[in-house]
């Protein structure tokens, strides 16, 4: 089976990929591909795929935008890091959908589904269906988060929140007035809960909200490097691939 891997974090496609390789070395890796607009030339250039397992959010856009340029009947596997894109439309017509951080046992239920559906008998995906759902989904992004301090719990609003960050596998949340809490959830799952307009993912440790951003500096190859206030506690660089969404954010 020929499988193409839509994915714009570089260390998330190529775990996608060892998976897939552990669970069986026949499958044929095709490419790892990052955006909507290079999914277009990439499929008008090679053969399709027997199979597509592709993250929603791409670098400029959701990956059903290259869905609905192409014409495609053979199976999805969609990946997400947020649960309510869970839905029904998922489990119908070969497509299926596995929750960050991808669970081996998942991904082989998963391609076992795939292997026994016959995708000649697949009609068209309902992608219309799908954004419909997410969209009046992803307007509902959190107010506040929830967290336990001691033997509290708080509520910290989101006008209060200046970035999010990674340090040592545990996510916290910084405070306009420096304090930090911890976060019981990955930054995975923050980028999905927070409004796109007000944070930016700017790499794997930092999620960062527009007026946080002190200073904004061009960088080695491409990339960008920012400074926050508060301050923290790494340098943060912008990856080249991502510097073109972080210009587009920036100017909104």
């Amino acid at each position: 089976m020929k499988v193409l891997i839509l994915e714009d974090e570089t260390l998330a496609g190529q775990k996608v990929k060892q998976l897939l390789h552990e669970i069986d070395d026949s499958l044929e890796i095709l490419d790892i591909i990052k955006t909507v607009e290079d999914a277009k030339v990439w499929y008008e250039k090679n053969e399709t795929p027997d199979l597509i397992i592709s993250d929603i959010r791409l670098l400029d856009g959701l990956s059903f935008e290259f869905f609905e340029s192409i014409e495609y009947h053979n199976p999805v596997i969609f990946t997400t890091a947020y649960d309510q894109y869970a839905i029904k439309a998922f489990e119908v017509n070969s497509v299926d959908y596995l929750l960050k951080p991808i669970q081996k046992v998942k991904m082989e239920q998963a391609l076992s589904k795939v292997q026994k559906n016959n995708a000649s008998d697949a009609d068209k995906i309902p992608y219309q269906e799908i954004i419909a759902l997410m969209q009046s989904q992803q307007k509902d992004f959190k107010s506040r988060f929830m967290i336990k301090t001691g033997q509290k719990i708080l509520a910290i609003p989101v006008e209060k929140i200046a970035y999010f960050c990674s340090i040592n596998k545990l996510t916290y949340i910084v405070g306009y007035d420096g304090k930090k809490y911890p976060y019981d959830q990955t930054l995975e799952v923050v980028d999905q809960q927070v409004d796109p307009k007000l944070f930016f993912r700017a790499n794997r440790k930092y999620i960062t909200k527009f007026d946080a951003i002190s200073e904004i500096h061009p960088y080695f190859k491409g990339r960008i490097k920012i400074n926050l206030n508060p301050e923290a506690e790494d340098d943060i660089v912008i990856s080249a691939d991502r510097t073109p969404e972080f210009k587009k954010w920036l100017d909104q």
